[in-house]
């Protein structure tokens, strides 16, 4: 799961080096650049809100229910 969140994101951001992705427990914690947290957001947080709707579809097919926290450094 985390190297799709990985892959998603990674492709929405410019500054690639400030992106970490960690899970715990049942939670994906993205944290990107101060920078890049509008390109992750989006227009009236329909990227952010596409990027919970994949995370949730695919944690549906592991029998996860995993959410997605994002935070700028």
């Amino acid at each position: 799961m985390l190297e799709l969140v990985e892959f998603l994101v990674g492709s929405l951001v410019d500054d690639k080096s400030a992106l970490k992705v960690e899970l715990s427990g049942d939670v994906i914690n993205v944290t990107v650049s101060k920078e890049d947290m509008g390109k992750l957001i989006g227009k009236q947080g329909r990227t952010a809100k596409a990027l919970r709707t994949i995370v949730k579809a695919a944690g549906a097919k592991e029998g996860k229910n995993y959410t997605v926290e994002l935070t700028e450094i």
